[in-house]
């Protein structure tokens, strides 16, 4: 008998090949062990999706120190969670677009602004449609930002990039979670409760930041500011630039933004 993936040669008693370690399969696929198979993936314990994910959340530098110094089998790498976060949020967008897109009215927020309503269409659904992308352009910009911050650690850029794939890809799971209850549930409150992405984004990055690199809390208050002066500026210099490509693109008109 030879193992099914790399052709080791293996004894009729072994459940597991001694290479490659994939178990053995005897039974032909049926309903029943395919939805056995799907269970031990996802919902067991012992498996590394859920083990990377409560983690992340309990002791988030056993993950991310311990991939980083070259832990590679306990948790899921950190590509495949983006891919994994990625996933989830194309079908929350899916779905809201689908059957909450009455709700995801942000001008609601601007009552009486002077602001055409033409200009929150456009950038509600330019918001939905590139969000993957904004999403994966945010995690080197943060990451840039905390190894500017982070300098005396020693950690490079790259070592950065996997601190928020990681961190970022779990806050965008929990929150497309949160956001699909909220829709269920009390939909008339998405747009304020989508509004808490970006202090819970902040508190758990600190959180995390704080135990991958030991502070103390008055050093974490510091490298906070410090962080975030260079985030709004940043913010700033995209906002500027997000603006003149809707403008040049016609997506949004400087007719849009003259008194009614």
């Amino acid at each position: 008998m030879n193992c099914k993936n790399c052709h080791t040669e293996l004894q009729e008693q072994d459940d597991y090949c001694t290479k490659c370690g994939g178990k053995v399969i005897r039974n032909r696929l049926s309903f029943k062990n395919l939805f056995e198979h799907l269970s031990e993936t996802f919902f067991n314990y012992d498996n590394k999706l859920l083990r990377t994910f409560t983690q992340l959340i309990k002791n988030p530098e056993d993950v991310i120190v311990g991939y980083i110094k070259g832990v590679r089998k306990r948790y899921i790498n950190p590509i495949s969670f983006l891919g994994l976060a990625l996933t989830f949020s194309g079908l929350s967008i899916f779905l809201i677009k689908k059957f909450y897109i009455q709700h995801l009215d942000f001008s609601t927020l601007f009552e009486g602004v002077k602001v055409s309503q033409d200009i929150f269409d456009a950038t509600s659904g330019s918001a939905l449609e590139y969000n993957s992308l904004f999403f994966s352009f945010l995690i080197p910009v943060l990451a840039l930002i905390s190894w500017v911050v982070f300098l005396d650690k020693k950690y490079n850029f790259t070592e950065h990039i996997i601190i928020y794939l990681y961190t970022m890809s779990l806050l965008s799971i929990i929150m497309v979670l949160i956001t699909q209850i909220a829709l269920l549930i009390i939909p008339e409150y998405f747009i304020i409760l989508s509004m808490l992405t970006w202090p819970l984004m902040f508190a758990y990055n600190c959180y995390a930041l704080k135990r991958i690199f030991k502070l103390s809390a008055g050093n974490l208050i510091l490298k906070a500011f410090v962080a975030l002066a260079l985030f709004f500026v940043v913010y700033i210099i995209f906002s500027i630039l997000l603006f003149l490509i809707m403008l040049a693109t016609g997506v949004i008109n400087l007719s849009d933004f003259a008194p009614k």
